[in-house]
């Protein structure tokens, strides 16, 4: 990899940002239900909530989200990512996020403003910022995803992947893990080796 800088993939929500985390209270209020009701450990898309059958169903939910509520603003970092990402920039690792923040409309301005503020704000280095929804696009060496579909997507495609381990991708084969200091060792095992 001396020719080149190695290029690491980034996801934000779910990965490096506590996605599920900030957005339950969010969701609590908008259904009108108490918190406790909505519980932490979550499949993709939401059904343990009620979403779907709420009005306007999940794109209502999220737009809400982002636009009365700051989501992207408010975020918590998950534990060590902002650390371990720092020491991998540090360590001449190519950080680019990947994110597929804009795919609800009338939110895009809010959406971007709110991303490039909480990276700044957390002190996270990249030096690429992708709103993308096909991440291969992107042509990393290696990704750390958590949404199932991406995650497959990649592999189909011959992309190495780190999972990153929650209650939406049970199902997945590793490696994977929601420890960013193993992450950090395995982007540096995957670009060394």
């Amino acid at each position: 990899m001396a020719d080149r800088d190695f290029i690491l993939g980034l996801d934000l929500d779910g990965c490096v940002a506590d996605f599920y985390g900030g957005l339950r209270p969010i969701a609590a209020e908008w259904l009108g239900v108490p918190l406790e009701s909505l519980p932490d450990r979550v499949s993709y898309g939401l059904p343990e909530w009620g979403v779907a059958e709420a009005p306007g169903g999940y794109p209502a939910l999220h737009r809400f989200a982002v636009t009365q509520r700051d989501l992207f603003r408010r975020l918590e970092p998950m534990p060590r990512a902002p650390q371990v990402i720092r020491r991998l920039s540090e360590a001449g690792v190519n950080i680019r996020i990947i994110t597929h923040r804009l795919f609800i409309s009338r939110s895009h301005q809010a959406a971007v403003e709110q991303t490039v503020e909480w990276l700044d704000r957390h002190d996270i280095p990249y030096y690429g910022l992708c709103f993308v929804g096909d991440k291969e696009d992107v042509g990393a060496d290696l990704y750390v995803e958590d949404t199932p579909r991406n995650v497959e997507a990649l592999r189909s495609r011959g992309r190495r992947v780190i999972v990153y381990a929650n209650s939406t991708n049970l199902g997945l084969d590793g490696p994977r893990t929601s420890d960013w200091e193993e992450i950090g060792d395995l982007v540096l095992a995957a670009r060394d080796g």
